[in-house]
Parts: structure tokens; C-alpha cells; sequence
């Protein structure tokens, strides 16, 4: 039995994935009995927007060195979109500076990232073509698509839910997505990316998604949980909680 402390880096209005996480984990928990604690360090960011999530970006290392004083086993830097809006390739280079700022104060840890893990953790499932969901207007999915298309994985299908406010992101229906996602083109699809954002509610229904597309699903936040728990060497699978955590 281990006692971990998680840190995550998150937008000032997710309401999201300081759920999600923790409820994996949760989850883990109950099959290992190692035990998760969570600390969150914000970053100002209300609309989802080039202009915002580009500040947010610039916070970032702000927010590090505040949790580093925590004296986290490792942090997770939670928004996807802020770090692929930043072009190709964007999570190795923030995930680096984010490391090291880390060590510049005392805390050498890793420091993961939403993004990254999402490129990972599709790749660990060996999907070459996905579909997949956002809750972003149109210009912001089409820069999701080009950077997980960049990382040599094709996108077959995306759906805009088109919400920009990022509070309003938190409240959709995620009974809803099973029947969004009957909408997808899956054709010759691997997997499909439930929630390509971490404040887009989604855990809960992902048994009914994968039961609609008889596919591999997994979300942001789900490959954030696989992601944190392999840099912490604390990785169970478990039931309900998608593809990634089947093991």
C-alpha cells in the first residue's frame, strides 16, 4: 500500500477534472489500496479562446512552482486544447519547461500532460485512425485534428459541439454522448476519443459509447488517470473506465 499525492495544473473554470481524476484513481484504489490525494494549482482561463488559452500557457509555470510546494509525486498539466492549440508537437516542449521550472524549486517530478497522454495512450492502444468528440467551435477542433494527425494517428470523424464558454462546457449532459456519437463516421476507425477535453463531463458514459460503437474509447481525462499512474508505477485496470484501463 502506497500514499500518493497527485498535482493538477487546471484552468480556473474546470469543474471537471478534479471529478474525473480522482474517481479513476478512486477506482484504482479500491483494487491495490494505494491511496490519492489530490492538489490543484489554477490558471486563469474563463473562454475557451486562442487569446486565453495562450496566457494560460504563460501562467503555467506560476502555477508549477505552486504546486511544487505541495510536495507532489507528480503533477498533470489538465487542458488539452491549450497545449494543441500551440501547434504541432507543442506537449513534448511544455512538459519539459514544466519539468524542469518543477526542479528549479526542490520538486523533481514529472510533469505529464492531457495532451501528451492522449497522443500516448492511443498509441499504447495501437489506434492508427480515430473519430472523435470536442466540445470546441469548429477552428479549435480542426487544431485538435491537425495535432493528433501530426503524432501519425489519422482522424476519420470529428463532431463540434461548439461551446466556448468553458463553465458551459462543465454542465453538458454526458448521457448525451452515446447518442452523439452514433453520429460519428467510424468507418475503418481504431478507437474513438469520447471527450477530447478535460472539462467535458464523459467517464460515466463511456461503457454506454463503447456499447453504441463497438469500439476502443477513451477521453482526456481517462488517459490523464493512465498517464499519471504510469509515472507513479501505480497503473491497475479496472472495469468501466474505457480502453486504456482494461489492461
Amino acid at each position: 500500500m502506497n500514499d500518493y499525492r497527485v498535482g493538477l495544473l487546471v484552468p480556473s473554470s474546470n469543474t471537471t477534472m478534479e471529478t474525473e481524476v480522482p474517481e479513476v484513481l478512486r477506482r484504482v484504489s479500491a483494487v491495490t489500496g494505494d491511496r490519492f490525494t489530490f492538489h490543484s494549482s489554477r490558471m486563469r482561463m474563463k473562454t475557451v479562446s486562442a487569446e486565453e488559452l495562450a496566457a494560460m500557457n504563460a501562467d503555467a509555470d506560476r502555477a508549477v512552482v505552486e504546486l511544487a510546494d505541495a510536495s507532489v509525486d507528480v503533477m498533470a498539466y489538465a487542458c488539452l486544447v491549450a497545449i494543441m492549440s500551440q501547434g504541432r508537437g507543442a506537449h513534448r516542449d511544455i512538459e519539459k519547461r514544466l519539468t524542469h521550472t518543477s526542479a528549479d524549486v526542490g520538486s523533481p517530478v514529472d510533469v505529464v500532460s492531457s495532451a501528451g497522454a492522449l497522443i500516448a495512450g492511443l498509441h499504447r492502444l495501437g489506434a492508427r485512425k480515430v473519430s472523435i468528440v470536442t466540445p470546441y467551435l469548429k477552428p479549435l477542433t480542426a487544431l485538435v485534428v491537425d495535432y493528433i494527425e501530426g503524432e501519425g494517428i489519422e482522424v476519420q470523424d470529428a463532431i463540434s459541439l461548439e461551446v466556448d464558454d468553458n463553465l458551459a462546457v462543465g454542465r453538458l449532459d454526458p448521457e448525451r454522448l452515446p447518442h452523439i456519437v452514433r453520429r460519428l463516421d467510424t468507418r475503418g476507425a481504431d478507437a474513438v476519443v469520447l471527450s477530447a477535453c478535460v472539462q467535458m463531463p464523459s467517464l460515466e458514459a463511456i461503457p454506454a459509447a463503447e456499447a453504441v460503437v463497438d469500439l476502443p474509447v477513451v477521453t482526456a481525462a481517462t488517459a490523464t488517470s493512465w498517464q499519471l499512474l504510469s509515472s507513479l508505477n501505480a497503473y491497475a485496470p479496472v472495469p468501466d473506465s474505457g480502453a486504456l484501463f482494461r489492461g
